[in-house]
């Protein structure tokens, strides 16, 4: 009892000590921990628990071991408040696809993508049929066709088509309804023509106007499409320009943090103007007798760091390096001695309370974390000349960033560590600042601002030649599979015991702990089992089947006019996501664009050893044609192509691939897009014995017919469909055939993506409908 008593003291001591104010370091990270605890909720609590949260917090406070939980309840009500509030802000469900008469406001930089200009816009005035309606709020739209001049800043008159926001759920995948949140997107949509949409007001003196004219004089003035798209990155945070090649050698390298207005480069700035504004000081001795250094040193730091934040759009790493600069500025302002770890927790509660979705970003936690420690290796030792402190820098950086880069990304670079060693001083101390001067030069006084832009392509050609170089190095980059949060935890450990201070021993007990999210067991079926997933691509199809030692994919999404590939952005994730390193066999079945779209993405990162076309116009000269009676058997699983039969004359969709795979009474039919016409010569090939069925046609009326349902005995329908498809599918004529006959439907548009497990002694058994086993209270 004795040492009970004393360990309770030593903890309410201890709790007093570092939350003796409500602004220390430690009740900020309090407050975040309560505000993460709140992102794992599928759904949010009731408004007026937010209210009680904040009065029970009032009354915790007073005794010292309960502040924490006090304070974690404040994290918690604040950001679950402003997610409330930006829920409801969304567009009302009553509206989607209805046509909106709006005036709106362009904000950001808008972007040509293939067919159509995509943009960003503030609703500042919205009617449906000549009735005002209280909708305001950041919405995203596309304009197809020939769209006219658009200019950051301007204020439209358009009509628009709208819906909520709403992507795809998938292991491995973007959470687009999180970003969404994130950005404050309140609606996506369309320009609807008809409208006459005129511009009614530009506004010359605004941001992003100067950063589009920045962007132009760049474009203008450098010959290689490749290095200006890097410069604008590096000037203005405008990525528009990048390619696929850019961001393959970005992602394989790992560099990718250096050609964005990062943190690291506002703090450099920064630093660089407060020594100029020292030098300058000095010049004047009456100066230095009247007014202190570092009183004339931080306004203008802050000044500058401010403007080049302004250039890059306000990022999150660009926020977090302002606020932290802010607080020291203040700090010295005040005569106050302010550690980094203080300006750090105070720059996370200043965001955390400005913009609590933060948290839910990558370059939130990048940020942080990599400041972090950069502070922890300073700290670690003697001062060193800066050159010296590179190498141990890069590798604490490489090595604690591990796990937060494999849980955001699910992939590391193998090469970024000697890629950063020569590419973060050569970048951030040389062409940057050319870079910078050249921008802020090249509008007002082109005949200097020119010259600058000039040389900085010229440091930054050799140094990219070297990216590409590192790029291409076998095992530049490694993927990983999906891991468990405990697993990240554990990761997490590990590292923290690696960067443990010098002289520590055993240290490098810490990389067992890193093994369970580095190489995750991921569950494969028994020999004569299957598992299929139905992967959510929206209006399309892709189904991954996967046997003991084998996998197959059947079909790869689509890939849009506007370039957006859903097997680069979907399908391939996701197949990393559940542990596939390569394909057995990949099928696809006919050649239009929401099934063969995605294909040659997924040929090139995961090339099959059989390929399998519908239409050999998919791939020419590779692959081999699909026809009835093709057989093969992997792991006592049999795979047998029903259709279509080397005398097929029809049209392309009636021409799609049809194939079984069965073992014993476990089967599953994947149909492609075959209609009413070829559906009874299928299900004679099936035969009637009971299996699931991959709807043909996402549920178009002129599939599913009643030849095929009386023809095969169907124990559960599964449809690959877009939420609120603009082709009607699934229709309410084939829902109805189904329920008839009393099959179940499940629809990737409300499930998400769909595994099932097909076993050779047990009915077909469901393991995971995303939308709702990955849950969170920001999703539909």
């Amino acid at each position: 009892m004795r040492r009970i008593a004393a360990g309770l003291a030593w903890a309410r001591q201890f709790s007093a000590d570092r939350l003796r104010h409500p602004l220390a370091p430690a009740a900020w990270l309090a407050m975040l921990a309560g505000a993460l605890l709140l992102q794992l909720a599928p759904l949010l609590p009731p408004a007026p628990l937010w209210a009680a949260a904040v009065l029970t917090a009032a009354l915790l406070w007073r005794w010292p071991l309960s502040r924490w939980l006090a304070l974690m309840l404040i994290g918690a009500a604040w950001v679950g408040w402003r997610s409330d509030l930006a829920l409801r802000q969304r567009l009302p469900v009553a509206l989607e696809g209805a046509d909106l008469d709006l005036r709106l406001r362009l904000i950001g930089l808008p972007e040509r993508r293939g067919e159509a200009m995509r943009f960003d816009a503030y609703v500042l005035d919205a009617r449906r049929d000549g009735a005002a309606l209280a909708f305001r709020g950041r919405i995203r739209l596309a304009w197809y066709g020939a769209a006219p001049p658009l200019r950051p800043c301007a204020q439209w008159q358009l009509r628009a088509r709208l819906k909520r926001p709403r992507g795809a759920v998938n292991p491995g995948g973007l959470d687009m309804e999180r970003q969404a949140l994130q950005l404050g997107l309140v609606a996506t949509g369309y320009v609807r023509d008809e409208a006459m949409p005129r511009e009614t007001r530009v506004d010359d003196f605004c941001v992003d106007a100067w950063r589009q004219r920045i962007a132009d004089a760049i474009d203008a003035r450098i010959g290689d499409a490749r290095l200006a798209a890097l410069l604008r990155a590096l000037a203005v945070g405008d990525q528009r320009g990048f390619d696929e090649e850019h961001w393959q050698v970005l992602r394989a390298t790992g560099v990718g943090h250096l050609v964005a207005i990062s943190g690291f480069h506002v703090g450099m700035l920064a630093l660089a103007t407060a020594f100029c504004v020292r030098r300058l000081w000095r010049l004047w001795p009456s100066a230095v007798l009247a007014v202190p250094g570092v009183l004339l040193e931080a306004p203008f730091a802050l000044a500058a760091a401010t403007i080049y934040s302004a250039l890059a759009g306000f990022g999150v790493a660009t926020q977090r390096t302002l606020l932290m600069l802010a607080a020291v500025a203040l700090a010295r302002g005040l005569r106050r001695n302010l550690g980094a770890p203080q300006a750090l927790t105070l720059a996370l509660g200043a965001i955390l309370f400005a913009d609590p979705f933060a948290i839910l970003s990558a370059g939130f936690w990048l940020s942080f974390a990599g400041v972090a420690l950069l502070v922890h290796v300073a700290r670690d030792g003697p001062p060193r000349a800066w050159w010296r402190e590179l190498a141990p820098a890069q590798f604490a950086m490489s090595v604690g960033l591990l796990p937060l880069g494999v849980w955001l990304f699910a992939q590391t670079s193998l090469v970024g560590p000697i890629a950063n060693l020569v590419a973060v001083p050569w970048i951030s101390f040389v062409v940057v600042p050319v870079t910078l001067a050249g921008a802020l030069l090249v509008v007002p006084l082109p005949a200097l601002g020119a010259p600058l832009l000039a040389l900085a392509a010229a440091l930054l050609a050799p140094q990219w030649e070297l990216l590409q170089w590192q790029a291409r190095w076998p095992l530049a980059s490694w993927h990983f599979a999906e891991a468990s949060t405990g697993a990240f935890v554990l990761a997490s450990l590990g590292v923290l015991w690696l960067l443990l201070p010098r002289g520590v021993p055993l240290r490098l007990l810490g990389l067992p702990l890193l093994l369970p999210q580095l190489a995750p067991s991921t569950a494969r079926p028994v020999p004569g089992d299957f598992e299929a997933t139905v992967i959510d691509v929206g209006q399309g199809l892709s189904v991954l089947v996967r046997t003991a030692h084998h996998t197959l994919l059947y079909d790869a999404g689509a890939r849009f006019p506007s370039g957006f590939d859903l097997g680069d952005a979907v399908v391939v994730p996701a197949l990393r996501a559940l542990g596939v390193r390569r394909l057995d066999a990949f099928v696809v079945s006919h050649a239009d664009s929401d099934h063969a779209g995605g294909a040659a993405a997924v040929r090139r990162e995961l090339p099959p050893t059989t390929l399998l076309l519908g239409d050999p116009q998919i791939a020419p000269g590779h692959g081999e044609p699909c026809r009835a009676g093709q057989r093969w058997q992997w792991d006592a699983v049999e795979f047998l192509t029903l259709h279509p039969g080397p005398a097929f004359r029809g049209s392309d969709n009636d021409g799609s691939c049809v194939l079984l795979v069965r073992s014993g009474h476990a089967r599953l039919l994947l149909t492609g897009d075959i209609g009413a016409d070829v559906e009874p010569a299928v299900a004679a090939a099936a035969g009637s014995a009971p299996l699931v069925l991959v709807v043909p046609h996402h549920g178009s009326k002129t599939s599913s017919s009643a030849a095929l349902l009386d023809g095969l005995s169907v124990q559960q329908a599964l449809i690959s469909a877009a939420h609120r498809s603009r082709f009607g599918h699934p229709h309410a004529d084939v829902l109805a055939r189904y329920r008839e006959r009393g099959i179940p439907v499940v629809n990737t548009a409300s499930a998400g993506c769909i595994r099932i497990y097909f076993s050779v002694s047990a009915p077909p058994r469901t393991i995971e409908h995303c939308r709702r086993e990955r849950g969170r209270y920001w999703r539909e």
